[in-house]
């Protein structure tokens, strides 16, 4: 299990090959949403997400003999991005399996990082089988983009940056918002967090995908109805992650959703005020602190990817820019 001490060592292996991103405030933001929001903004992060930071933390810790023989990871596009280059650095191979409906960006980014990347049919195809064959043939280190404990150790350092940095602006209570597909983001954060009381983690999803909203609610694992749907395809995930759920349910609050177009909204927002550029699975957190009126007047969120579609991020500007 990931422990604040696993997110302490991941962030020793991370410092001098992740960037320390900002957190970032507009005014005129703040006006928009009436009440005070700060931006994590992950989307500056190397490969365009905070996944370098679980892939890194992942392949650091292996073994040296066992990660010669190369990783293989499955993702639409954000964790294979960081999987591949976190592999190409170190010197060795990855895998990646990715849907054949991922956005065109991330298929070629990487693969531009040297992955050999296998495209599969998520509406008919397994993943996990598909995976467990190439495990079987290749030899490989499968490392999964949420249930892994270095992972979501990886993804636990934005925790300690927020801390830090929130300190630095006399913050010391604030809900704190995080993207959320299998949950490793969240999950890492909430653990981060967990000696800082006032700080209160909650998960954004979109409309139609929230599963781990209503697994909270309920307290058992609940799935998606549909595998496709909504434009958030970097948080489409079945359902939360067995490692990700039994945290969140002790260390989160009530999950909170958002639409489409309030993701698109939110991008194009991130854009007028911050001048940075969102993907809508990273925008959900910014959306869901500008149109939910039930939280507290200071929101920090994670702007947690920003590897968009150009046409997607056109309609966004088109339909939302002021």
């Amino acid at each position: 299990m990931t422990t604040l001490s696993l997110i302490q060592a991941a962030a020793t292996r991370l410092s001098g090959h992740a960037r320390l991103t900002p957190l970032l405030n507009a005014p005129l933001l703040d006006a928009t949403a009436k009440r005070r929001i700060l931006v994590k903004a992950e989307c500056l992060q190397l490969t365009g997400s905070f996944k370098f930071r679980g892939a890194w933390s992942a392949v650091s810790a292996l073994p040296a003999d066992r990660r010669a023989k190369g990783v293989l990871a499955f993702s639409s596009g954000n964790h294979a991005q960081g999987i591949a280059l976190a592999a190409q650095r170190h010197g060795i191979p990855s895998v990646i399996l990715m849907p054949s409906d991922a956005p065109a960006v991330k298929i070629d980014n990487t693969r531009s990082y040297g992955a050999e990347v296998i495209l599969y049919d998520r509406t008919t195809e397994s993943r996990d089988a598909l995976g467990a064959a190439l495990t079987a043939e290749r030899g490989l280190h499968l490392i999964r983009p949420y249930d892994d404990p270095q992972v979501i150790a990886g993804q636990g350092t934005i925790g300690v940056e927020i801390a830090a940095q929130a300190a630095d602006l006399n913050i010391t209570e604030a809900a704190v918002i995080a993207c959320c597909g299998g949950g490793g983001l969240a999950t890492g954060i909430a653990l981060a967090l967990e000696p800082h009381a006032g700080f209160r983690v909650q998960t954004a999803e979109p409309a139609g995908f929230d599963d781990m909203a209503r697994s909270l609610a309920t307290g058992t694992h609940q799935s998606n109805a549909t595998a496709t749907g909504s434009i958030c395809d970097a948080i489409l995930t079945p359902t939360p992650g067995t490692l990700t759920l039994p945290v969140l349910a002790r260390l989160a609050g009530a999950g909170l959703t958002v639409t489409d177009d309030q993701a698109l909204h939110a991008m194009a927002l991130a854009f007028t005020h911050l001048r940075i550029v969102l993907e809508p699975g990273g925008a959900v957190a910014l959306a869901a602190a500008l149109f939910n009126p039930d939280l507290p007047d200071t929101v920090i969120v994670t702007a947690s990817g920003g590897n968009v579609d150009p046409a997607t991020f056109q309609t966004a500007l088109t339909r939302f820019a002021a």
